[in-house]
């Protein structure tokens, strides 16, 4: 078996980012915990300590809770006019652009993401986001109601109250704008509790939400982990909601926290195995393209990767050999290098995890086609990796590895794609690559996912909701479908004339 391009020993290439905020930002502030207590964040480009982080619970919780109850019930940002909650939103975008630079290399040290993509891909999709909502915000409004009897009606949108964000770390900036943004429109104030291996980013931003003139208390950032911040934030009394993106199995504790607390709205974005179905028809170096990209970029550490790859019989061995040939041209090393295509797993934890996926599949009789390894001896970097001859009852065809690992299998005919793409408890995404739109369309109608690309994948947009089918979760993220779960609709009737009741 080949070498990969591997050049994973850790130098990096540009000096790292100053650390500016590590403290926890509460009530417009930034504070140390009310322990004292800290944590290290590390960068699993070299394994090495970035920065020691306040490490916040329940008890500081409470007190972001309380900030954002006191300025949702008392402060000025739920009783501005949508117009003038837009202007500051897109100040802060403005605001966001002119520290790129800083915002990327925040999150390449402390997730390993590509620098490159973070600065031309992530944080400018950051600034559609919030510039998106920025726009909805004067345009949440409710219908007026034509009643039977003598009677008229109207709706009233109005923000449902404190939201609580708990984001992962695989796209630490993406995942901020992306639940912070909508809920900021409808006029919400929010506790944000970042992934524990990635806080730095999220404190940037909420110290420059701060310098565009959010209001104290409606953005705070809780650093610290989930048994002890994340749950004190899904089971608390003054939390009227709350999102979640991360695993299915964390999903279900957030589900019952809140169902035991006070029965606070929930949307949540679990997990995925999304497949990725591959016609005769197709153009085979497009798909061979599209396939390597669905599965290894960003280390394939993303909830929609095409990790089940499905080939027609037709092109299969012209597809397992182009992909063999892409995936060892693919190049894995520190992220702060533009050549560079692949960074490292974002801790130790995930590196094991996938190694022992690879492991899995080798003892569950697939065929390590290429890759299959770590790279260098520093870091934890992990080469892109294939397996053929999987089979649907499989684990590595069943569970969400989150790691650069795809999963080729063949079929024969439509029913039987179709049939394969669904064997799953997840639904998330998927894709499809076909010249025939009759299939295209059969297909797209038959999966069930929440997203299907077809000839393309991670086509993204602001104005595209995003979520789940099935145990991928429910809710939606981006499109006025996000705004709409931070809102209660308050219906009102009056009469047309004099009550009949006086």
């Amino acid at each position: 078996m080949e070498n990969h391009r591997c050049n994973g020993d850790g130098k990096e290439s540009f000096k790292p980012p100053e650390i500016k905020f590590t403290k926890l930002f509460v009530n417009g502030q930034f504070v140390d915990s009310v322990s004292g207590k800290t944590f290290e964040t590390v960068n699993p480009a070299t394994g090495e300590v970035i920065a020691k982080v306040a490490e916040g619970v329940e008890a500081d919780i409470d007190l972001a809770v309380k900030a954002a109850r006191e300025a949702f019930d008392h402060g000025r940002w739920p009783r501005m006019s949508g117009f003038e909650r837009g202007r500051i939103m897109s100040k802060f975008a403005d605001l966001i652009e002119q520290n790129i630079e800083e915002l990327a290399a925040l999150d390449s040290v402390d997730a390993g993401k590509l620098l490159a993509s973070g600065k031309t891909v992530d944080i400018p999709h950051c600034l559609h986001i919030l510039r998106y909502y920025a726009g909805a915000a004067d345009k949440v409004h409710g219908e007026t109601l034509k009643l039977a009897g003598e009677y008229q009606g109207y709706t009233l949108l109005e923000p449902i109250g404190v939201v609580g964000h708990i984001i992962p770390w695989n796209y630490p900036s993406t995942m901020f704008l992306m639940k912070s943004s909508p809920a900021l429109a409808a006029g919400c104030t929010m506790v944000v509790k970042p992934a524990e291996q990635t806080p730095l980013s999220a404190l940037f931003y909420a110290h420059l939400a701060k310098q565009a003139g959010i209001p104290d208390g409606v953005i705070n950032v809780v650093n610290g982990f989930g048994p002890t911040a994340g749950a004190a934030l899904c089971s608390h009394m003054d939390v009227d909601a709350i999102s979640f993106t991360g695993s299915t199995e964390t999903g279900r504790l957030v589900m019952e926290a809140a169902a035991k607390s006070n029965l606070k709205t929930v949307s949540l974005e679990l997990g995925g195995k999304s497949p990725l179905i591959i016609f005769d028809d197709a153009d085979v170096d497009m798909a061979v393209a599209l396939a390597r990209i669905a599965i290894f970029y960003n280390k394939g550490e993303i909830c929609v990767a095409g990790s089940r790859v499905y080939v027609q019989e037709g092109i299969y061995d012209e597809f397992v050999r182009k992909a063999a040939e892409s995936a060892k041209s693919w190049v894995v090393g520190d992220p702060f290098d533009p050549n560079v295509q692949q960074g490292p797993q974002v801790d130790k934890t995930q590196f094991e995890r996938v190694l022992s996926y690879i492991e899995l599949g080798k003892t569950e009789g697939a065929t390590l086609l290429t890759g299959g390894r770590r790279c260098g001896d520093k870091g934890y970097y992990i080469e892109p990796t294939i397996f053929t001859d999987v089979k649907e009852e499989m684990r590595i065809a069943q569970e969400e590895i989150f790691g650069p690992v795809m999963s080729l299998m063949k079929f024969k005919t439509i029913e039987e794609a179709i049939e394969k793409a669904n064997a799953t408890r997840y639904g998330l995404a998927a894709g499809i690559v076909t010249k025939d739109l009759n299939t295209a369309n059969r297909v797209t109608r038959s999966v069930r996912a929440g997203t299907i690309w077809i000839n393309c994948y991670f086509a993204f947009d602001p104005g595209c909701p995003f979520g789940g089918y099935k145990m991928s979760g429910f809710g939606r993220d981006l499109g006025m479908h996000a705004i709409n779960k931070y809102l209660q609709v308050k219906s009102v009737v009056t009469p047309l004339h004099s009550s009949p009741w006086l």
